[in-house]
């Protein structure tokens, strides 16, 4: 609704000042004449307006009072200190808040942290009343094993008659564990011998001795006797075997101890002897040697061992063969397999290598004769053949036998080699 001017001036009322626009009011003034700059605010100018009526007693003095104060300079500087003022309480308010909830979250994390270390304590105590009940167990299983153990040696078992067990057959071996000799790791064999001797003098059953002897077992020896399967470890020879093995006591070990024993400057030939003889005693008896015949073979094959290279040899070593034939025939049949020609071996290093393809004539003398040839055979005027020739016509047989079987692996046939 667009102002009327005259209609104010005939009824002037501050509520409608109030709702007049600058332009209004400033028509209002130029009415009544009143003096005013145009840059001036509209409240500067509205106070203007209402002192005009009041001075001419058209409106009373109490407007002026309930009029809007025009602001000062100091106004607004206190305008802005109470803003900056209202906003730094927000922000202590604020920092207040958030500190506060820091003291709340550092006291949740205390309350999870006691929370945490009490579980624990109650977990460690539990764990420590367990084991101390389970240490208790042991301990009253120990008292009662040690006191069921003195029973049978004092032969009171409650309900039995200790004759009758001896009357019945019955071996007691609690009776008897308490002479088996003290385990040694240093010397192993001196312990199963040691044992077994008076496994003998003392008529214990054979089928008792595992579990007599596993009684004294420590270190490696109790490792193994664990490790065995429960039919093993019942039987006395088997588990033997298997620690004397993990103890390196193998035949193998025993002929290695006795060819490299040397004597020391510290002991006497009388104990070097003892301990050479010690050595050869226990090869041996680890090889099963009762009779000549066997020592026979043993010596023959280890020397044959010896006069061959190192891949035969270990071949030979896997196979286990204790016969001279047998040894041959296994180094015979590996030599075939990897393609090895027996040709040029040498009596004692057993190396292999191809036939020659050419022989027979040779550019030196032989005697005084002036012949030129060097293959001289048995034949030729009975002289005697030079040991050169003679070695080289047996390598020519050697080479025709050691290609007899051998198949050319381009045209299939025997007597050559695809290289040859």
């Amino acid at each position: 609704m667009p102002f009327d001017l005259d209609k104010f001036v005939a009824s002037p009322s501050v509520e409608e000042l109030d709702s007049l626009k600058k332009s209004d009011i400033v028509k209002v003034a130029k009415h009544y004449g009143i003096e005013f700059q145009p840059l001036m605010r509209k409240d500067e100018i509205k106070r203007y307006v209402l002192e005009y009526p009041v001075d001419e007693s058209i409106l009373p003095s109490t407007v002026l009072e309930t009029a809007i104060t025009v602001p000062t300079d100091n106004t607004f500087e206190l305008k802005r200190l109470e803003m900056e003022m209202n906003k730094e309480i927000r922000l202590k308010e604020m920092e207040r808040e958030r500190e506060r909830e820091e003291r709340e979250s550092e006291r949740k994390e205390r309350e999870m942290q006691m929370q945490k270390e009490k579980e624990e304590r109650e977990m460690q105590m539990q764990k420590e009343k367990e084991e101390r009940e389970m240490q208790m167990q042991r301990e009253k299983e120990a008292r009662e094993h040690e006191f069921r153990m003195k029973q049978l040696e004092l032969g009171v078992i409650k309900g039995s008659d200790p004759k009758v067990g001896l009357d019945a057959g019955v071996f007691d071996i609690s009776k008897h564990v308490k002479f088996v000799p003290k385990f040694q790791e240093d010397n192993v064999e001196k312990f199963f011998n040691h044992f077994e001797k008076l496994g003998e003098q003392l008529k214990w059953p054979r089928d008792k001795w595992s579990i007599l002897i596993q009684s004294n077992f420590t270190g490696k020896a109790q490792e193994v006797y664990s490790a065995l399967s429960i039919e093993d470890s019942m039987d006395y020879d088997k588990f033997k075997k298997a620690i004397l093995q993990a103890y390196e006591l193998v035949p193998e070990a025993y002929r290695q101890k006795f060819r490299k024993y040397r004597k020391a400057d510290t002991k006497t030939y009388v104990e070097f002897a003892y301990q050479k003889e010690r050595h050869f005693d226990r090869w041996c008896a680890s090889k099963k040697v009762s009779k000549f015949d066997t020592l026979r073979q043993l010596m023959l094959v280890e020397e044959f061992k010896r006069c061959v290279n190192d891949d035969i040899k270990t071949h030979l070593e896997e196979n286990k063969a204790d016969n001279l034939k047998e040894v041959a025939n296994l180094a015979d049949q590996y030599a075939l397999t990897h393609k090895f020609a027996k040709v040029g071996q040498t009596q004692n290093k057993g190396q292999f290598s191809r036939p020659n393809k050419k022989y027979g004539n040779n550019s030196g003398t032989t005697g005084n004769s002036g012949s030129q040839s060097g293959s001289i055979s048995p034949t030729n005027s009975g002289k005697k053949q030079p040991d050169s020739s003679r070695q080289k016509n047996d390598q020519v047989s050697s080479n025709k036998a050691a290609f007899k079987d051998i198949v050319c692996g381009f045209c299939h046939k025997k007597g050559h080699t695809m290289s040859n």
